[in-house]
């Protein structure tokens, strides 16, 4: 005991200086702390702030790949705009091609309607009398099939009407010519106007068609040009929550935003709106 008395009681001295010195650089940091706690809380969350923010290599190497990514993407969206243009461009002449064959058959209608007009008020006149003989009667079935295979020659009437107006199905070859030409025309005015009918409803599909193609064409275009020219997002904003309270938030710069001015092809507006 007296040896390990005499190895340790000298050295109690500085020990007990050690632990002072300790004991006033603890103090002095919580006086510190108690007086400007501002001062120290913001320090640490600062070097925080920069531990957890990626360095300015990977930031460069991050900021590269993001452009390279963005210019593979827009060149793909430029491709596709480039075909869904040429698609737009070939609707537009498909609804062009609709639009004038509904007008052709909107034409020749009208000119059936007029004929029919004409012979209607024609036929309301008495018919000149004729002799009810054979020979009539053969003339007049052979009008009737001479002027039945002109109309169909002209397809205005179909291969079945003329049949049935050669075999007599529903048709009367003893009528007066005027008669029988004023049914043949009013047979004919009908199915130009089914066909006006049908031309006008491909033309309507065409031009939903065009339409939809010249908005499929926009889009992708206006794709690639936000895939050439971002908008700047702002950077996300780090707080270190628990630790120093709300009063440590540190908001990071925030890069404005951008506002960018796009200035596309001009596109023809008629009634499909197809690039011109």
């Amino acid at each position: 005991m007296q040896t390990v008395f005499s190895s340790v009681l000298p050295d109690m001295p500085a020990a007990a200086v050690i632990w002072l010195v300790l004991l006033a650089v603890a103090a002095t940091v919580v006086a510190a702390l108690i007086v400007r706690p501002s001062r120290f809380r913001s320090e640490l969350v600062e070097r925080i702030s920069d531990a957890a923010r990626p360095s300015s290599i990977e930031r460069a190497e991050r900021t590269r790949v993001r452009d390279r990514e963005r210019i593979r993407y827009a060149d793909e969206m430029a491709v596709a705009a480039s075909r869904a243009t040429a698609t737009a461009e070939r609707s537009r002449a498909g609804w062009l091609s609709a639009q004038e064959e509904a007008e052709v058959a909107w034409q020749a209608y009208q000119a059936a309607e007029e004929d029919v007009r004409r012979l209607t008020a024609a036929a309301a006149l008495p018919l000149p009398r004729t002799a009810k003989t054979p020979a009539e009667y053969a003339d007049r079935e052979r009008w009737l099939h001479r002027a039945a295979m002109d109309a169909q020659w002209r397809d205005e009437i179909t291969v079945r009407q003329l049949s049935d107006i050669l075999g007599g199905n529903g048709w009367d070859p003893s009528r007066h010519p005027v008669e029988q030409e004023l049914l043949l025309r009013r047979l004919v005015r009908d199915n130009l106007a089914a066909r006006h009918r049908a031309a006008t409803q491909r033309e309507q599909a065409a031009w939903q068609a065009a339409e939809r193609a010249a908005a499929a064409a926009q889009s992708l275009r206006d794709e690639a040009f936000a895939a050439l020219h971002p908008v700047a997002e702002p950077q996300t904003e780090l707080s270190i929550v628990g630790f120093a309270g709300p009063e440590a938030t540190r908001e990071l710069p925030t890069a404005a935003g951008v506002e960018t001015t796009r200035e596309l092809t001009p596109v023809a507006r008629g009634r499909a709106a197809v690039v011109a």
